[in-house]
């Protein structure tokens, strides 16, 4: 028997409408409309915190062949607004399924869209740019959808650090199976602006005892757990608005050796005295390269950004260390007399490549040459 779905209905604040399927929950749901070009990993891209605010469209043609598995989540809860997709999967065939796509959608109250032309709303995204739309299952009536559409708030300006960020200080347990390198036992203390989870492994992975606070903590407050290193982590929004966070790494740029991931980088060069600007697009794959300037090596690197630091504000103590070579954005950084340095992309790979993994080894080399245990 043909499993009929609900109609729904995506509306752009720019009056296009694309007319499909329900899956997942029903209800409403808006937010920017963004594409990410990965062709895997859909469950760690829909519990990214970074993609808080967001409806996601996946330009893979059919998602939910492999089902879902709480072991790939990558925070406590889906974090996108909504899943746009061309074709939902019929069957999930993979042992290490837990539960169908949309069942864990539905679960968590996230709405999806499927049967509408991701081709041409990928299009659309990257001729205009990101932006705001409404998903509807109630709603269609085009004058309504478009009024709250424009009504979504803009990224510009949108502190959602605060949306994702832990409530109380925690020491991150990891799970086994990880192998640990030889060698002294470092503390971190990772503030934590929408984390990803297997951030918090790899970390732990280079026999770091990791302790995550939440993002507005003082910095008075890091220092007292004692750290041999701090890490600013990935997370959503626009790093101009996240001040408090800003003025804390200020504090403790050059107190301790730290590294930064994504929006972990913005606000470093923010502390800095750099400036950050909006993306036309973004740069949302497991499929971007991008040149180590001091190897010469080009990287397949997994990202998730809408916002970059410009490098022409960065103060002249800085060294660019990574570019993006689809349109020349700052990929990496790093101070020439402070223990610092900063990457755009998501070495991780939760979804994506593992080409950008040496970054947690570095740093751990980072942080021995600063306490001389090595």
């Amino acid at each position: 028997m043909i499993h009929r779905r609900p109609p729904a209905v995506l509306m752009l604040a720019d009056g296009t409408r694309f007319d499909g399927r329900a899956f997942g929950a029903q209800g409403e749901s808006s937010g920017e409309v963004v594409f990410n070009t990965a062709m895997t990993g859909y469950q760690e891209i829909l519990t990214d915190p970074s993609y808080r605010g967001q409806m996601v469209t996946l330009t893979y043609p059919l998602i939910g062949n492999y089902g879902t598995t709480s072991f790939d989540e990558q925070s406590d809860r889906i974090q996108a607004a909504a899943l746009i997709i061309k074709e939902l999967s019929g069957v999930e065939s993979n042992f290490r399924s837990q539960e169908r796509i949309e069942t864990y959608l539905s679960e968590a109250g996230v709405i999806g869209i499927e049967g509408i032309d991701t081709r041409e709303l990928v299009l659309k995204l990257r001729t205009a740019g990101a932006m705001n739309g409404v998903l509807s299952t109630t709603d269609f009536d085009d004058d309504s959808l478009l009024a709250k559409a424009r009504r979504a708030p803009d990224m510009n300006g949108l502190d959602l650090v605060r949306e994702v960020t832990c409530a109380q200080p925690y020491r991150f347990e990891p799970r086994e199976g990880y192998p640990v390198v030889d060698g002294p036992r470092y503390r971190v203390v990772a503030y934590d602006f929408g984390v990803k989870r297997n951030i918090l492994e790899l970390l732990c992975a280079q026999n770091m005892e990791v302790h995550v606070v939440p993002a507005g903590t003082p910095p008075a407050d890091v220092l007292a757990l004692e750290p041999d290193g701090i890490f600013a982590s990935n997370g959503p929004g626009d790093p101009a608005a996240v001040t408090y966070a800003i003025d804390s790494l200020r504090e403790l740029i050059g107190r301790k050796p730290i590294f930064g991931i994504c929006l972990g980088q913005q606000l470093l060069g923010a502390a800095l005295g750099a400036r950050t600007f909006k993306l036309k697009f973004g740069h949302r794959g497991a499929n971007h390269p991008v040149r180590d300037e001091r190897t010469g090596r080009i990287e397949i690197t997994s990202q998730n950004h809408g916002f970059c630091v410009d490098p022409k504000t960065l103060p002249a103590d800085c060294e660019i260390t990574h570019w993006n070579l689809n349109d020349n954005t700052l990929e990496g950084f790093r101070h020439t007399k402070l223990p610092l340095f900063a990457v755009q992309y998501h070495p991780e790979a939760s979804p994506g490549p593992h080409d950008s993994g040496y970054l947690f080894p570095r740093f751990r080399a980072l942080i021995e040459e600063w306490t001389g245990r090595g």
